[in-house]
C-alpha cells in the first residue's frame, strides 16, 4: 500500500478468543477510536461465533470515519494456505470451516486471518517488551500454549504457517494425549487446561489453575508438587526451544504469564535446561497485557492494505 493510501486508512482488528471476543478500530494516525469486548459464545458452535465476529466489525466500520479500513482477525490456529480453512485450533469448532471465505461473503470486504500467537509476538514487537530486538519469541500461556517468531519486526509464518507452534512439540510421547493427536505436548505440560487435568488425574479433584497457584503458595502438598512441576516443565519446554532458536528475547503472554514464580523459579529452570551454561536470554513479561492481540490482529490487517493484497498465500 503506498503511503498516501496507508494515511487514509483505518484499522479493525479482532481478536478471536476461547473466552473473549475483543475488537479495536484504529486510526489512520493509529489512535485508538472504539474498542469491545463480549464473551466469545459457548453454545451452538461455529455459527454463533461468526455471526457475532461479522457484528462488531461492522459496528466498528460504522464508525471509521477514514475512506477504507482493514481487517485482521487474530484465530487460535491457522488457515491452511491451499484450502483456506481453518486447522490446528483449540477452539475445535472452528476446524475445517472457511472461516476467512464466510466473513468476506457477510462483510463484502477483504479480511486477513492470523495465528493469534502471531498477533501477539507482532504486537509486542512494535509496541511492547519485545521492541527493539531482532529475534523474538512470543508465547501465549492461557488455556492453550502456542507462539509466535518476529525478526526484525516481522512475523514469520513459515511455508506452512506453523512457525512458532511451540505448543504442539511432543515432549513425552507417554505423556496426556493432547487434542492434536500427540501425546506430551507442551500444551499439555504447561498450559492452564494441562495442569488442570493432570491435577484431576493424579489426585481425582478438578481445581483451576488460578486456585492450584493459590492453594500452592499457601503451602497445600498436592497444590505445591502440581505447581512446582508446571515450573520444571516450563523451564524443560522453553529452555529446549532456546537451545534450538537461541532468541534475542522472549515475550510471554497470556493469563499465565501473570505467575510471577515464572520470571524467578521459572527462568532458573530455562537456565538449567538449556544447552548452554551461562544463558542471558531476556524473558520478560508482555507490556501491552491481554489486549496485544487484537492490536497485532489489526496491524497484521494494515499489511494486507484496504483491498485484500494475498489473502491465502
Amino acid at each position: 500500500m503506498d503511503e498516501t493510501r496507508k494515511s487514509e486508512t483505518a484499522a479493525i482488528g479482532i481478536d478471536l478468543g476461547g473466552t473473549k471476543t475483543e475488537a479495536v478500530l484504529l486510526s489512520p494516525a493509529g489512535s485508538v477510536l472504539h474498542r469491545l469486548r463480549r464473551p466469545t459464545p459457548r453454545e451452538g458452535g461455529y455459527g454463533p461465533i461468526l455471526a457475532q465476529v461479522a457484528e462488531m466489525v461492522q459496528e466498528a466500520a460504522r464508525l471509521a470515519s477514514a475512506p477504507s479500513y482493514t481487517i485482521g482477525i487474530g484465530i487460535p490456529g491457522s488457515l491452511d494456505p491451499v484450502t483456506g480453512l481453518v486447522r490446528n485450533a483449540n477452539s475445535t469448532c472452528l476446524i475445517g470451516r472457511p472461516l476467512a471465505d464466510d466473513l468476506e461473503r457477510l462483510l463484502g470486504h477483504p479480511v486477513r486471518v492470523r495465528n493469534d500467537a502471531d498477533c501477539f509476538t507482532l504486537a509486542e514487537c512494535r509496541a511492547g517488551a519485545g521492541k527493539g530486538y531482532g529475534l523474538v519469541f512470543g508465547v501465549i500461556m492461557g488455556t492453550g500454549c502456542g507462539g509466535g517468531i518476529a525478526i526484525d519486526g516481522r512475523v514469520r509464518e513459515g511455508p506452512h504457517r506453523i512457525a512458532g507452534e511451540w505448543g504442539h512439540y511432543s515432549v513425552d510421547p507417554a505423556g496426556a494425549q493432547c487434542y492434536c493427536g500427540n501425546r506430551g505436548c507442551v500444551e499439555t505440560l504447561i498450559s492452564g487446561s494441562g495442569v488442570e487435568g493432570a491435577f484431576y488425574r493424579e489426585f481425582g479433584e478438578r481445581l483451576a489453575m488460578d486456585e492450584i497457584v493459590s492453594r500452592a503458595r499457601n503451602g497445600e502438598e498436592r497444590c505445591r508438587a502440581a505447581f512446582d512441576r508446571f515450573l520444571d516443565n516450563f523451564g524443560r519446554c522453553l529452555g529446549g526451544l532456546i537451545s534450538i532458536l537461541d532468541p534475542d528475547a522472549v515475550v510471554l503472554g497470556g493469563g499465565l504469564s501473570n505467575i510471577d514464580e515464572l520470571y524467578g523459579a521459572g527462568v532458573e529452570g530455562v537456565r538449567h535446561y538449556a544447552f548452554h551454561d551461562r544463558v542471558t536470554t531476556p524473558i520478560l513479561k508482555n507490556r501491552l497485557g491481554d489486549s496485544a492481540g487484537v492490536f497485532g490482529a489489526a496491524w497484521i490487517g494494515m499489511e494486507c492494505g484496504p483491498d485484500g493484497g494475498k489473502l491465502r498465500k
